[in-house]
């Protein structure tokens, strides 16, 4: 029997040509408006308890003195100002030491080598992770020694720090750098990498070389990595400063602010041991909420990468 391949191909042809299904032409759909009166104002001016409500610092402030009043109430309970003094007479043994200046010298003597410290520490860290962003071989020594040191606790390091530099100032400021170094230099390391693949090409494609290129576009991609870190190494180093001053006391003719609240345990001056630890408080909540605040406002929130 004899197969017309014409008519073959067209059938063949036919089997794989899409089909196209033409409809009429589209219905006209109509809606009515709604009433929009009952949604409310698309923008009015905020009352002025949401404008409390809104502001960062009176919520803070709120939640201080919560915290105050729980105080108070809690030590008035308990009747035992041995054990837990009220707020009221810790304040008055805070006040009476900073107007007579033994708080004060005890905070001058504790920040000077807390600022040595924590510098030494974020230059290191810098030198670190620029090493690890331009050689794979840097970025192995960074990962390794961070997972080393980054565990070993500050205070650990203190004897060795004794044996090395001898009881003063090098030895507080060597463990303020080792509780700084590791924090700062993995979270920048963690910025760097998280940086997009654009915003490379596009420094690269500018032409900029090394030094503009971490200036102008590494380091503000990595900007809230980065900051994060600052403020974890702050933490880190004032509380590790503190401890160590615990520890082994007077780095110098007066001791800090541990040793401020050393001496007063030791004489069983409870309101004193309160006074202390407020000041270390009042001065972290200043530096978190002062100096770490208005950088985060006039740079990652100012560029639109934090909200």
């Amino acid at each position: 029997m004899a197969i017309n391949e014409t008519a073959l191909g067209e059938a063949a042809r036919d089997l794989v040509k899409p089909r196209i299904h033409v409809s009429g032409p589209r219905p006209d759909l109509e809606f009515a408006l709604l009433d929009a009166s009952d949604i409310g104002d698309v923008q009015r001016r905020l009352s002025f308890p949401e404008r409390l409500a809104n502001n960062d610092a009176i919520r803070r402030a709120g939640i201080l003195l919560f915290l105050v009043i729980t105080w108070e109430i809690y030590a008035r309970w308990l009747d035992n100002s041995l054990l837990f003094p009220t707020f009221t007479l810790t304040l008055k043994t805070f006040v009476g030491d900073l107007l007579d200046g033994t708080l004060v010298d005890r905070t001058r003597t504790s920040l000077y080598p807390l600022v040595l410290g924590y510098a030494g520490g974020i230059l290191l860290a810098g030198l670190l992770t620029s090493i690890a962003i331009s050689s794979r071989i840097g970025a192995d020594i960074l990962n390794t020694l961070t997972a080393m040191f980054n565990p070993l606790p500050a205070i650990a390091v203190l004897p060795l720090a004794l044996i090395w530099f001898g009881l003063g100032t090098p030895s507080l400021v060597f463990v303020i750098i080792h509780s700084v170094l590791w924090a700062v230099a993995l979270s920048t390391l963690t910025g760097f990498r998280s940086v997009p693949e654009t915003l490379r090409l596009s420094g690269r494609n500018y032409g900029l070389r090394v030094a503009g290129y971490v200036a102008f576009v590494m380091i503000p991609a990595a900007f809230p990595a980065i900051l994060s870190g600052l403020k974890i190494g702050w933490a880190f180093a004032w509380r590790t400063l503190i401890a160590a001053e615990l520890v082994f006391g007077v780095s110098s003719r007066s001791g800090g602010l541990g040793w401020y609240v050393f001496e007063a345990r030791s004489e069983l001056d409870t309101p004193r041991v309160f006074a202390g630890l407020l000041t270390v408080i009042v001065i972290g909540l200043f530096v978190e909420s002062v100096i770490f605040k208005s950088i985060e406002t006039r740079t990652v929130q100012k560029w639109g990468m934090q909200r």
